[in-house]
């Protein structure tokens, strides 16, 4: 006969599985992009897989805009042009 485990094993070993193995994806780096509100000024960084998802229904050459969370205005994506 075989043991059978108790739920917390079993819990256990699950977590243990995640650690090493990561298939969720869950101790990968989040790339962000960020974006400046054309009203206030102020800039937020948003996930750059978020962004991604906005360019599905823009027309060529349109920026992607989100909502500021500071004013509820209109930010766009910040550029950083050096100076020449």
């Amino acid at each position: 006969m075989t043991k059978k485990k108790k739920p917390d094993e079993l819990s256990k070993a699950f977590l243990e599985s995640l650690d090493k193995d990561d298939p969720f994806g869950l101790n990968e780096e989040i790339e962000t992009l960020t974006f400046k509100c054309l009203d206030c000024g102020k800039e937020d960084e948003v996930p750059e897989y978020i962004v991604g998802e906005f360019h599905y229904d823009l027309e060529e050459n349109e920026e992607v805009e989100v909502v500021c969370p500071f004013c509820d205005g209109t930010m766009r994506q910040a550029r950083n042009i050096p100076s020449e």
